[in-house]
């Protein structure tokens, strides 16, 4: 990948980092605090949000390390190639997913495995 199109994607990393940091949900607690409540269902509900809360900012976290990944294999010069097969992820793939770490083709088989494995323990 030339030079041009490595700072484009570094520049889409930099603006999906920034976005995540300025979002606020990261920053924003106001789902740790633990309130009175009238009725189990107000504990209920207060439960399904928190967890929900969790479940979002753990998301941001994760795609924000990824992101952060991605930024470093910028700088080695090793942005743009699958960690397993070393093959170079398709420039369509990145547009859309600058932080990929896998090629299509290994990140498919990645989750066919895993689902298989999903399946069989259930």
């Amino acid at each position: 990948m030339d030079k041009k199109k490595v700072e484009f994607f570094k520049n889409k990393l930099l603006e999906a980092r920034n976005q995540i940091l300025n979002s606020g949900v990261l920053s924003n607690l106001d789902d740790l605090k633990i309130e009175p409540v009238a009725d189990e269902a107000d504990l209920a509900n207060n439960t399904v949000n928190q967890q929900i809360s969790f479940s979002i900012r753990e998301k941001e976290m994760t795609k924000l390390r990824r992101i952060d990944a991605a930024l470093e294999r910028v700088e080695d010069g090793s942005y743009g190639f699958c960690l397993e097969s070393g093959d170079e992820i398709s420039e369509k793939r990145l547009k859309t997913q600058p932080w990929a770490e896998f090629s299509l083709e290994v990140a498919e088989e990645r989750e066919r495995e895993q689902a298989h494995r999903f399946h069989r323990r259930a």
